[in-house]
């Protein structure tokens, strides 16, 4: 396809946005809805597949379902002319990754806020029931005034329905990124995209990669069992709590990181962000309202000898009725008692 190409006697391709080893992105016109949009349309030797065109399916019902402001939106999908094509939202701006590749490396007060972000988005899908399986910097656009939205959610499942001869072409476009249980073939869960998420905070602090190889297998047994190394041997003025945060994103059983995505971003929310970061970098609203920690109790403004002198009426109230109630009865009760034990004379 190319552009100018109707897609679907609906969709018109603009221009070509990027290309990858499975897909081509364009942008496009919705003649329906007259907008703008994104379409990714898959590589025809993966659309051949049957397996694959319903797993496709499947996982593009539940990618439009999620409703986010850190997830780039499912408008719709299809498949035309052999291939199998997927209609987002037009996101202005660039991914991570080429934004990590021009500037070398973040600042803590860059860094966090769009990590924190990416956590949200994440950690939404995870309370939904789904895992993305394929977290890097390629599959999180940013905008010009810093608003981050994942994308490409459950494509990496479906793509693991082809061929195996054909796998490990899918399976290994980004290994870097990958948990050590989807380097051992096991399969993914929350905790696998916190790993993922650890990778790429791990990247845009230091500027580089925990663990780097010449092939996808000697990666992979690095992911299985190499420790990166320490944050703070490159850059010293790294906080230590913040350290620990990534050291513990990154172990290598998943049971010792964080569980999912929300719980990464509260912890990261949690290690505060300095008042002067700009407002482009600040996180959006639904982000803070998603992580905020309830307030604390505030303490009482009333004086204390106000405090002390303050009667509740009604319990006082009730309290002398019982005591009448019972009082009254005791007559009653001696009458009683006389009646069956009178008095010797």
């Amino acid at each position: 396809m190319r552009s100018g190409f109707l897609l679907n006697n609906r969709y018109q391709l603009l221009e070509e946005l990027g290309t990858g080893g499975m897909a081509v992105v364009y942008r496009a016109r919705d003649r329906m809805l007259e907008r703008e949009v994104a379409i990714k349309v898959l590589r025809e030797d993966y659309s051949r597949s049957t397996a694959f065109q319903e797993r496709f399916r499947q996982e593009a019902r539940a990618a439009a379902n999620l409703s986010h402001p850190n997830i780039v939106t499912v408008h719709d999908f299809g498949f035309h002319a052999g291939q199998l094509y997927i209609v987002m939202e037009l996101v202005p701006g660039t991914d991570l990754k080429s934004l990590i590749k021009q500037r070398g490396r973040f600042s803590i007060e860059e860094a966090i806020p769009l990590i924190v972000q990416a956590c949200a988005g994440i950690g939404y899908a995870h309370r939904a029931g789904l895992v993305h399986c394929d977290v890097k910097p390629h599959n999180m656009l940013v905008t010009p005034d810093r608003r981050l939205k994942v994308t490409d959610f459950g494509i990496a499942r479906a793509l693991a329905t082809i061929h195996p001869e054909e796998q490990a072409d899918v399976v290994w476009g980004s290994p870097q990124y990958f948990s050590p249980e989807q380097a051992a073939g096991r399969p993914p869960s929350p905790a696998s995209d916190v790993y993922s998420l650890g990778v790429v905070l791990y990247e845009m602090l230091t500027g580089s990669l925990p663990f780097v190889a010449s092939s996808a297998e000697e990666l992979a047994r690095l992911h299985l069992e190499a420790d990166p190394i320490p944050i703070r041997e490159f850059l010293p003025e790294i906080p230590e709590t913040l350290e620990q945060i990534v050291m513990k994103v990154l172990s290598k059983e998943p049971s010792a990181r964080y569980r999912t995505a929300d719980q990464l971003g509260r912890v990261l929310m949690r290690f505060g962000l300095p008042q002067e970061t700009p407002p482009s970098l600040r996180l959006t609203p639904e982000v803070v309202a998603a992580y905020q920690m309830p307030p604390p109790p505030q303490p009482s403004l009333r004086p204390p000898e106000e405090s002390s002198l303050d009667i509740d009426w009604v319990s006082v109230a009730l309290g002398l009725l019982a005591l009448i109630a019972v009082g009254g009865l005791i007559p009653f009760w001696m009458w009683v008692y006389f009646v069956y034990n009178p008095p010797i004379r």
